[in-house]
């Protein structure tokens, strides 16, 4: 089993229409605004790598792509429909994209294998044995099918949050979110989740990744946008951005967290 929905390759230029099209998009929690007329566009294969300050706007736009925010103002297209249209059944939605968070979110009393059972059989009425099958097969792609028995309080903080992109690869997603996924990790777990965000890359997956690990943005990404006050104020190639920034608040950000 394949992670992820492996469309055939685009060589040479990017396809002409986005998988995923964010328009002019504003979000506000009160008279707080987070988003602000922001527009991000990412191609399939594509991984975007979201940087920023805390409060910068990049977990409140995977969550309202992922439409656990209802959005203000602004459409926000996958595969070309408007998934923020209020007719649609926001759990048919959802089940076209892969969410992980910070936190593993993973049930704890249930074991490895269960946890990504769960959805399949209940939320789309896939059946028992197909739902393990396609499990293990995924468990053993991000090299976790020995654990699959376990609970998830017998893992280490790596292996969770392995358990938990797992999770959201069951279901061969369109695109993958990813908000910090390594932030709650002791700093030597940290590698074994970015290896396996490396080799999703391989395999085609569209990913979206908001980190502070500069190290997985140079290395990883296709496209990098730096989010200040709720806009991506600026986006280019990872040695154009984290290289050789060509706004001063980019560069200003760049500086404090490199130190």
């Amino acid at each position: 089993m394949t992670p992820g929905r492996v469309r055939d390759p685009m060589p040479g230029s990017l396809p002409s229409s986005p998988l995923l099209s964010v328009r002019g998009v504003r979000k506000a929690f009160g008279e707080h605004v987070v988003l602000d007329d922001l527009s991000l566009d990412v191609h399939a294969h594509q991984v975007v790598v979201l940087i920023g300050a805390s409060g910068s706007g990049k977990s409140t736009l995977l969550r309202c792509i992922d439409l656990l925010e209802d959005v203000d103002d602004g459409v926000i297209e996958l595969e070309g429909q408007d998934i923020t249209d209020p007719r649609l059944d926001a759990d048919t939605v959802r089940a076209r994209i892969g969410m992980v968070f910070q936190a593993y979110n993973l049930f704890p009393h249930l074991r490895v294998l269960d946890n990504l059972t769960l959805a399949p059989r209940l939320v789309h009425g896939t059946g028992r044995d197909q739902a393990r099958a396609e499990a293990m097969a995924v468990l053993d792609r991000v090299g976790l099918a020995d654990r699959a028995t376990a609970f998830p309080d017998e893992l280490s903080g790596g292996q969770q949050q392995r358990v938990a992109i797992a999770r959201a690869l069951v279901g061969r997603p369109a695109v993958m979110l990813l908000d910090e996924v390594t932030s709650a990790l002791d700093p030597e777990l940290v590698g074994e989740v970015l290896q396996l965000l490396a080799e999703l890359k391989q395999t085609g997956l569209t990913m979206v990744v908001a980190t502070h690990e500069m190290g997985f943005a140079r290395e990883v990404a296709d496209e990098v946008c730096f989010l200040h006050e709720g806009r991506v104020h600026e986006r280019g190639t990872p040695a154009q951005v984290l290289g050789d920034p060509r706004q001063e608040r980019t560069r200003e950000f760049l500086r404090r967290i490199t130190g």
